[in-house]
């Protein structure tokens, strides 16, 4: 329950971060905030994840289509960090 209640701390925080983000930037005409925004939706909805896992429990067809939704997640971020690799690299070669 502890894992639980410390991983909902995250869908929190990365909603707050996205309304204020949402309401005070210009995220929409820039590739950072896209990025910005999707990467922390994806670790949002990772905290989530383990909320919903908790109360559904490890065994069920439920469970199984949150696996595979989290392995969605995982790609999308493991996705989102080679795009911020080859941001920097393309940042490094302009300077």
């Amino acid at each position: 329950m502890a894992n639980a209640a410390v991983s909902g701390i995250v869908p929190v925080c990365a909603a707050v971060f996205m309304v204020t983000y949402h309401r005070r930037a210009p995220w929409r005409s820039s590739g950072m905030g896209w990025y910005l925004m999707v990467f922390v939706a994806t670790i949002g909805l990772l905290g989530s994840y383990t909320i919903v896992m908790t109360v559904l429990g490890p065994h069920g067809l439920a469970a199984s289509a949150m696996r595979i939704i989290r392995a969605c997640l995982l790609l999308t971020v493991a996705g989102l960090l080679l795009q911020g690799a080859r941001a920097v690299r393309r940042a490094q070669r302009r300077s």
